[in-house]
């Protein structure tokens, strides 16, 4: 009694009124989200002001615009409609995938190396608030990279449903959804490398499957056999959503099946969202406990010895 009548009165308030560890505000894991979320915040900011960053996100836009440009005077196979316009949502769905997939495995090669990943494992909860930051950054970035593309490119091309309520939200949902099934994706095949140059070999196979997917050429033009490939991943699913929101809804006709699809898409995206968020934990808890002070020590050291 009288150390908890010393308690109150050194903190001025009952003991009981204190926030739980177990729940309510004071929840480790609720701690641990919202410092993520601010940890993401200060990185998303950090990355609008970096100059390496700002060329990741202005250097390729400037290609697709470029592409977009030239394909002005061209039309959808079988349509009177551009197909710059119709390849501008393509590279949206594109964008969202590369930013889900390529942006955190890369993210996650460079912090396993230089010790991020060791300091996180370190605090209570620091892997669950690692990963919260990172989907804070990666969906930041994804949402900048879109608008840098879609604002000028809507003054350059014509045909694009941009007036539209439902196009917007359209836009939303399917973004929201292939970011769920491509950033556990990235946490993944991240966890796969410890070394930052080798995560690059999986560039190969992404790139093999945007242009399979859809992104610059309908996929009713490929093989029946490459149609059902693309169709298992989510890119192709991505450039159709995409598609989708922003195009007129006659320019289904040159889409498979002669429609967007939206329950599919919903499947497939969804499917692809609980697989990964079921497996990229355990993953990723299991490379967690894999790291310590002498495997980053190592790390470090062959890094110094291949830049001399």
């Amino acid at each position: 009694m009288s150390e908890l009548a010393s308690e109150s009165r050194d903190t001025g308030r009952p003991r009981a009124a204190r926030p739980s560890l177990r729940g309510g505000v004071g929840s480790p894991k609720l701690v641990a989200a919202r410092n993520g979320v601010i940890r993401g915040r200060i990185e998303l900011r950090q990355s609008f002001t970096n100059v390496q960053d700002l060329w990741n996100y202005f250097f390729p836009t400037l290609i697709f615009l470029v592409v977009l440009f030239f394909m002005k005077g061209a039309a959808v196979p079988g349509t009177n409609f551009n197909l710059g316009a119709r390849t501008l949502p393509s590279v949206l769905g594109m964008t969202v995938a590369f930013s889900g997939l390529v942006t955190l495995m890369m993210g996650l090669a460079l912090e396993r190396e230089d010790g991020t990943l060791l300091r996180a494992k370190a605090i209570p909860n620091g892997m669950f608030g690692y990963l919260v930051g990172k989907l804070v950054l990666v969906s930041g970035m994804a949402l900048a990279s879109m608008a840098i593309i879609l604002i000028p490119s809507s003054f350059m091309l014509d045909g694009l449903a941009l007036t539209s309520v439902t196009a917007w939200l359209t836009l939303l949902w399917v973004m929201v959804l292939g970011l769920a099934a491509t950033i556990p994706l990235g946490a993944i095949f991240g966890s796969m490398f410890s070394n930052p140059r080798n995560a690059g070999v999986i560039m190969m196979p992404v790139m093999g499957l945007v242009a399979i997917s859809g992104i610059f050429y309908p996929i009713s033009g490929f093989p029946v056999w490459l149609q059902e490939i693309a169709q298992v991943f989510p890119i192709y699913w991505l450039g159709l959503g995409m598609r989708s929101a922003l195009l007129p809804n006659e320019l289904a006709a040159v889409e498979i099946g002669e429609s967007w699809r939206h329950l599919e898409m919903i499947g497939v995206l969804g499917a692809w969202a609980v697989v990964g968020l079921v497996v990229a934990p355990m993953v990723l808890r299991r490379m967690a406990r894999r790291e310590s002070g002498s495997s980053v020590a190592a790390r470090r050291e062959k890094a110094m010895q291949r830049t001399m």
